[in-house]
């Protein structure tokens, strides 16, 4: 899309996962027993044992966040799109490639390690009729479609996930995840250079779940977004905060499949602005937050009035972001423009009540031409009808937790420029 329609990255990760018939070449019960072996493997980390990865990216003019993992033996290198919107990760993959985007590293190779039909992790998806797999032994093949009208086609496959744990034991869990040799994207130019993505949603096909069912973690994920670029990523619980986290209840995933606290009120400069009933999802695999057009109409007018007699006049001529604002000279540093504007805050009453602040810095951009630009766009103008989007912009220097174990959504203040730290305990 349009940089002046949607972020760079161009992926809005809301995932419907298909799973088309196809053939298999290797034996899903041998895959089955390695699984088995490692769980009752005498080198099995204690259930609850963390991974934490560094993050490179940024907002702008990166347009994403994202880690580099390996994968396969021997491990091979790849850099992958952080998307908590999205469920499946996926590389892009030579089987032979028959669209591929330009990547960092060499396409992933498949070698005789797909998943068939009888998977479980096949068999959880709801496929549509001439889709579904007509015999078990029948190889798995994907379709995740994006809002943006990007997708990713291709077969599922498992291997090997090298991973350093915080108790020190270095694990190859085997993981189930896409061979992607179809990808269709609608400004190749905008999409993020990277191998793929790493779906870290709430649906089974979750590297995070899958490593939840090996007993090897719990199902909880939490990013530290530095507006200054960077930042840390972790899968499990030692590095959750023992005090200062704002949790609020998710909605269930019979009601979202999401991450959602459910519907919010938007105030801007302490003040209510009648929006009320907003539902909104976390995803990071956007660049920039998304309201609905009547919210986002509404929450501009407020803004326009607010800068009524202050040093800014609209920079109509810029097509970084819809709309931009210039000033008496050019902008170097948020910190020049952050007096102008006031801070937003999301009021959640999700059985209890939670509030996410986010202060102008976390929802406003320096462009390149040093114009201000507002990081929160009209979504329903870009196809994305009544969905509200949380992205990146918004998460810029907290911690945000995903705790599908208890199924609460937290955040607070952190300096993500700093690695946490943990002692490590050798088996």
């Amino acid at each position: 899309m349009a940089d002046s329609e949607m972020d760079k990255k161009g992926q809005l990760m809301f995932v419907l996962v298909l799973a088309l018939s196809f053939r298999g070449c290797s034996s899903a019960a041998n895959l089955q027993q390695s699984m088995r072996k490692q769980t009752l493997s005498p080198d099995a980390i204690r259930f609850g044992s963390s991974v934490l990865f560094q993050i490179q990216g940024k907002v702008y003019p990166d347009g994403y966040y994202y880690v580099s993992l390996n994968v396969g033996q021997p491990p091979k290198p790849y850099y992958l799109d952080i998307d908590t919107g999205s469920d499946l990760t996926w590389l892009q993959c030579d089987a032979p490639c028959s669209s591929c985007t330009e990547a960092p590293h060499p396409l992933y190779r498949p070698n005789n390690n797909l998943v068939f039909c009888k998977d479980p992790l096949c068999s959880s998806f709801n496929l549509p009729g001439d889709h579904k797999c007509e015999t078990p032994e029948d190889q798995c093949d994907y379709e995740v479609e994006y809002a943006d009208h990007c997708s990713s086609l291709g077969v599922l496959v498992k291997d090997i996930f090298p991973l350093q744990f915080t108790n020190g034991s270095l694990l190859r869990p085997r993981l189930a995840f896409g061979c992607g040799y179809d990808q269709l994207v609608s400004d190749a130019n905008s999409y993020p250079p990277t191998d793929g993505v790493l779906g870290l949603g709430k649906g089974k096909s979750s590297i995070v779940l899958q490593l939840h069912d090996l007993g090897l973690t719990r199902n909880v994920i939490g990013h530290c977004f530095s507006g200054r670029g960077g930042g840390f990523l972790f899968f499990g619980e030692d590095f959750v905060p023992s005090s200062g986290v704002v949790w609020t209840p998710m909605l269930p995933s019979s009601l979202n499949k999401h991450y959602s606290p459910g519907p919010t009120e938007l105030i801007f400069g302490g003040q209510p602005t009648g929006v009320k009933g907003l539902s909104v999802v976390f995803d990071s695999g956007s660049s920039y937050s998304y309201f609905n057009s009547q919210a986002y109409q509404a929450f501009l007018s407020l803004v326009r009035k607010d800068l009524i007699g202050k040093p800014l006049r609209e920079a109509h001529d810029d097509p970084t972001l819809p709309v931009c604002w210039k000033g008496t000279k050019l902008f170097k540093s948020i910190c020049h423009v952050k007096d102008y504007f006031k801070p937003i805050v999301l009021s959640f009453q999700n059985g209890r009540e939670a509030q996410l602040e986010i202060p102008p810095e976390a929802y406003l951009i320096i462009a390149s031409r040093g114009t201000v630009c507002l990081g929160i766009l009209n979504g329903t103008e870009v196809g994305l009808e009544n969905l509200n989007i949380i992205g990146d912009i918004w998460l810029q220097d907290k911690m945000v937790i995903y705790d599908n174990e208890k199924q609460q959504i937290g955040w607070t203040p952190a300096d993500c420029d700093r690695l946490p730290k943990f002692e490590t305990t050798l088996l």
